[in-house]
């Protein structure tokens, strides 16, 4: 099986919702060590919110359908090469099993004015032989 998705944000409209709402959105929307790698910078948070977004539709229901929330998506950085990975937690984790997608690749990038993220997932082969 094969599922995309992308997304693309005005970095000013999540600095206006940090702005506006602070640790309340924040903490609604991302995860302790997003917040940790994030520090408050907006085209961080951006392309975070983006990612969270395009994962959503590869997985075929949006955010807050199904159960899934804004932190049962997480975008972590690899120590080693910098590049993001997804982890999935609860209904996201569980909405990824049901379509049996178990590899994920994501691609995030920015402007000054805009973030953007495109994500790729996939079945396993062996795994999709085994179901």
């Amino acid at each position: 099986m094969l599922r995309t998705g992308v997304d693309i944000i005005e970095i000013e409209r999540v600095a206006s919702a940090v702005a506006e709402h602070g640790q309340r959105f924040l903490s609604r929307v991302y995860t302790a060590d997003e917040l940790a790698y994030c520090r408050q910078d907006a085209q961080r948070l951006a392309v975070r919110f983006a990612a969270k977004e395009a994962i959503a539709k590869a997985l075929g229901t949006g955010i807050w359908r199904n159960g899934i929330t804004w932190t049962d998506i997480e975008i972590v950085r690899d120590d080693e090469s910098g590049a993001p990975s997804v982890r999935l937690h609860n209904a996201a984790k569980q909405q990824a099993h049901t379509l049996t997608l178990n590899e994920w690749s994501i691609s995030l990038s920015h402007s000054q004015a805009y973030a953007v993220a495109f994500v790729v997932a996939t079945t396993r082969c062996n795994d999709a032989i085994e179901q």
